[in-house]
Parts: C-alpha cells; structure tokens; sequence
C-alpha cells in the first residue's frame, strides 16, 4: 500500500434517509454472504447494484468455496479480498490471484464468462477469510463496452492516515488527498476506513450524488444514527459532507458514494440491462456462447 500523509477532512453535513439491516444467502457454490441490498425495501443504491459481503470467517481446510464459470454483461464488479485469496480466470483468457488488500475491477460490459474460485493452497489450508464483492451499473451507452480487467495489489493502493483516527484505503475515486488506481466509467468513491476506537472519518461529494455507510466489523455511527453491524445507512442528499464514527471500540465500514445514472433497471442475475428485451438478448447470446466460454 502507498501511504499519504496525515490530512484533516472539512466539516460533514448529511443526514441519514433510512438505515438497512442486511440479508444473508448464498452465493456461488455455497458459501455465505450478508447483503444489504439489493433487498426488497432496497433494490439498489444507484449507481450501485449489490454489496456482499464474505466474513470475516475462519475456515478449515477443505471448506472455502468460490463462483464457478458464471456470466456478466451490462455492469462491473469489484472484488475486494481484504483477507484470504482468490483465483479469477475468464473468457477471454485472463487469469489473476487476488490476494489480501488485493482488487479485481471487472467491467462486464458487452458480456464475459467469469470464475472466481479459491486458490488450492488456500483451499487445502483454510484460513481467515474476508472479502467484498460490489456491483457498479454502468449506463445504457456503455452497457455494450468491451469487457476488461484491471487488478491492483494491496501495495498498489493509496492508503491515509488521518489524525481523527482513521486509516483510508481507497479503491475508487479521489478522497483526502489520493486517488485509487482504477479507471471508473462513472464518478465514484470506494473507501475501505478502518477506525480506531473513537476515531471518525469525513468525506465530500457533490449533493447530488448518492452516499452510503456500510459497517463491515464493529459498531459505528452517522449523524447521530446508530449504525450496528452490517447495517447501511443510506444518506440523504442534503449537503456535501458526511462523517463515520467508530462507537463502543474499533470498527471497519465501507464508504460508497457515486453520481446516480438516472436509468431503468432490468436485472436478472448476472444481467443488468436498461429492458426486458435486453435481458432475453444477453440470455440468448450467453446460451449461444457469445460472451465466449471457459477453457476446458
């Protein structure tokens, strides 16, 4: 990780529309997931479509599981593995092991076949085990883009220090002084804060873009709301500035924050698209095997 100096952030100002507990399920070949949206009561948090989040578990050897070979088009995902690994291969012949403090930005675009599996050291040892895996729509004029992706080491992102007790490590964006290492088709903010007990963390972004707190491990709370955790506080679109603070000891909250893209949404699980009729088309192209296949 590249480490900025220590930087004092402005004065916060937003308040909080709603607080969202989170979903547990399963994805892939079994393992579990807590999700705090999309749900029911949150669909999606525009211009995100979905966080997971995996852990913080110990697992045994034998017991990590992964996604086999599975479509994407319309969108990108994040693959964050704050601890543990993960090997990604896909349709186009990359391949890349993700480990701790480690990112895989995959820009589905116009449809990618993609596996991401534990590697066999990690799997036949077992270990600590936390990751992330957000979802970013993309709008309807780049829905058709060439897939790509981009990866970065846990050395290759900028981490800040603050002296109100955080430490940043930003995936997306410019925050504090730094800037991730990613190319984003949207303007975004993806910031990793792990707080110290008491420690606080402020941030700016345009009043109309949407802004989220997600708290991964502790207890922290936002203009006064409680946030337990893996509750979201959803922020109102009152202000530029917004602060998180750790309560009751250290916590770990994931910072979201985006300008909306403003389109319809049609989604059908690995497909998300601005119809239905776009929707059938990627089915029927992935079933054609247009988005490529896995090599045997």
């Amino acid at each position: 990780m590249t480490t900025t100096p220590v930087h004092t952030a402005p004065a916060a100002g937003r308040s909080v529309a709603r607080v969202v507990s989170p979903f547990h399920t399963f994805e892939g070949a079994g393992f579990p997931v807590r999700r705090p949206f999309p749900t029911t009561e949150l669909p999606f948090l525009d211009p995100f479509l979905m966080v997971d989040q995996v852990g913080p578990v110990d697992l045994a050897p034998g017991e990590a599981k992964g996604a086999p070979p599975h479509p994407h088009r319309g969108f990108e995902t994040i693959q964050y593995v704050i601890d543990g690994d993960i090997a990604n291969a896909d349709s186009r012949g990359h391949r890349a092991v993700v480990r701790g403090g480690g990112v895989q930005w995959l820009t589905a675009g116009s449809g990618i076949v993609h596996e991401a599996l534990p590697t066999p050291e990690f799997l036949a040892a077992g270990g600590h085990q936390h990751m992330l895996q957000i979802w970013v729509n993309l709008p309807a004029r780049l829905k058709g883009v060439p897939p790509r992706s981009q990866n970065a080491e846990a050395a290759d992102l900028p981490v800040v220090r603050t002296a109100e007790g955080a430490e940043l490590i930003v995936l997306a964006g410019t925050t504090h002084g730094a800037t991730a290492p990613f190319e984003t088709h949207t303007p975004l903010l993806v910031v990793h804060a792990r707080l110290a007990a008491g420690g606080s963390a402020t941030f700016t972004a345009p009043a109309h873009h949407t802004a989220a707190f997600h708290t991964l491990t502790g207890r922290a709370e936002t203009a006064g709301v409680p946030l337990p955790d893996g509750h979201l506080a959803v922020l109102d679109q009152d202000g530029e500035g917004f602060t998180v603070r750790a309560v009751d000891g250290p916590a770990e909250v994931l910072v979201l924050a985006g300008e909306p893209i403003g389109e319809p949404v049609a989604r059908s699980g690995p497909f998300v698209m601005n119809t239905v009729a776009e929707l059938h088309r990627a089915q029927q192209d992935f079933s054609r095997g247009l988005m490529g296949r896995m090599p045997v």
